[in-house]
């Protein structure tokens, strides 16, 4: 019974081959640790690094790893990176890179070495802020989608602390912050993650890096161009435009309406209502902020404005104002430019399968730059997760061995019944067995439920591979 089980343990680890073969940590015992790491942890989504490990060898080995000095992020992530490389190459067409910051918070003392980050609260009683510091770490990354939405997977990644914090408005009050160079900001990040993802990529002119308002900036206006890529932002700077006597605002309030969108969005009590989008757009010159006219040349851009008609009742009236260098002749072309930066969603939720599936802020490693390795190994477990949510929705009828292994297939059949005749039908479609893996997470597959999120999915995948092991476990004690 064991030699007949190898081959199919070997097939459940293929996708950890791809995303671990190209890491390189000098120390082949670093290598192998790595990738014993992200199978145990992948096969224990949301556990404990002791859980995960079992026993205290590998618990030990484990906090070692995240310890050592030649191991950084950079080198946990170079094999996802290349296996990115690999899927990007293979998909035709644009691809989106969505940018985003998210915050890692750990209850943390004092005395802890985490970098910190402060914000202020209001207690009820009174009306004066109370300062308190909160410790973390900060993830500026980007992650590679189609226009499908199916993640591709990581293209940059940046990660620091702060040992000080004063906040951005205490800072305006002495300093105009358009004056500052850019390489002493933090926003430089948004610079940096563009120019990883274009050496990456190597094909810059696929790439549309998309933005919210934090990444505004001009310089990434003026480097999107140096590098021969594109962008898309939602802007909240009215800059000035044309001759320099009015601005962006003032030259699109005259622009006329090019058609109307219609688009489906929630209300506040989660019911769904279809609002009519006016939009504009018009080819406008951007000039460069006063302070810096001499640094960066005037740029010839594409301003797109979605307002919604009317004032809607019980939420905020939909106003989307977008910078693109990507071209726009056409009401249609604009309409794809607003689903594309729709599409910037997709981040958030990968840092939300980070934080609320794969529990990246209940660790209690001390350090931040242990806490940096863990999150690091948990961006390609969190990927694995969206991947194989979205695969389920992009491109359903795909075969079911591009996600799961033959195991893994015949151990759902056994647990999971076919519920219609359509899914008898498909039966190695990818679809049927994400449904099915979803339902040993507690999904209802009734008939007019949406497809299964990230939550269910990543609970049917803790429990498929407890099932796994008790399997194998059988197996070897029926061998015995």
């Amino acid at each position: 019974m064991e030699p007949k089980n190898k081959p199919e343990k070997r097939v459940t680890k293929t996708w950890i081959d791809q995303e671990c073969s190209g890491c390189q940590f000098g120390d082949v015992r670093l290598q192998k640790r790595f990738r014993k790491l992200v199978e145990q942890i992948s096969e224990g989504v949301g556990n404990s690094i002791p859980l995960a490990c079992q026993d205290w060898a590998n618990t030990k080995a484990a906090y070692r790893f995240f310890s050592n000095e030649r191991v950084g992020e950079a080198e946990i992530l170079q094999g996802h990176f290349e296996a990115t490389t690999k899927r990007f190459k293979a998909v035709d067409g644009k691809i989106l890179i969505l940018h985003d910051t998210s915050e890692f918070v750990y209850k943390r003392d004092s005395e802890s070495p985490v970098g910190i980050i402060c914000r202020p609260s209001y207690a009820k009683e009174s009306r004066h802020p109370d300062q308190h510091t909160v410790r973390g770490i900060l993830m500026h990354s980007s992650l590679a989608v189609t226009q499908d939405g199916l993640p591709l997977g990581l293209a940059a990644i940046k990660f620091w602390t702060r040992s000080q914090f004063k906040g951005c408005n205490a800072l305006k009050r002495k300093i105009n912050p358009t004056r500052i160079p850019i390489e002493e900001k933090e926003s430089y990040r948004w610079l940096e993650n563009i120019r990883q993802s274009v050496d990456l990529f190597q094909e810059p002119d696929r790439c549309v890096h998309i933005g919210d308002r934090e990444s505004d900036i001009f310089e990434l206006f003026s480097l999107s161009e140096e590098l021969g890529t594109r962008f898309l932002v939602r802007t909240c700077v009215d800059r000035l435009a044309e001759d320099g006597k009015r601005t962006v605002q003032a030259k699109m309030a005259n622009s006329k309406v090019r058609g109307i969108h219609r688009v489906d969005v929630s209300d506040r009590k989660g019911g769904v209502v279809t609002v009519d989008l006016e939009v504009r757009y018009e080819r406008i010159t951007v000039l460069p902020p006063v302070g810096k006219s001499a640094l960066y040349p005037e740029l010839s851009l594409t301003v797109i404005h979605a307002v919604e008609k009317g004032s809607p009742k019980g939420r905020e009236k939909i106003v989307w104002k977008l910078l693109t260098n990507l071209p726009v002749t056409t009401f249609d072309d604009a309409v794809e430019k607003l689903e594309w930066y729709a599409l910037r969603w997709k981040i958030e939720t990968f840092h939300k399968v980070l934080k609320s599936g794969c529990k990246a802020e209940e660790s209690k490693l001390k350090t931040s730059e242990r806490l940096t390795n863990l999150v690091a190994l948990l961006c390609v477990v969190s990927w694995r997760i969206f991947w194989l949510t979205m695969i389920n929705r992009c491109d359903p009828e795909a075969p079911a061995k591009c996600a799961l292994s033959s195991l893994e297939c015949d151990i759902l059949d056994q647990l999971v019944l076919n519920k219609s005749e359509s899914s008898r039908r498909l039966d190695k479609a990818v679809s049927v067995y994400v449904t099915k893996l979803a339902r040993l997470g507690g999904y209802l597959a009734r008939a007019g439920d949406p497809p299964p999120g990230n939550m269910v999915v990543w609970r049917g995948m803790s429990r498929l591979n407890d099932i796994q092991l008790g399997v194998a476990l059988g197996a070897k004690l029926v061998g015995n």
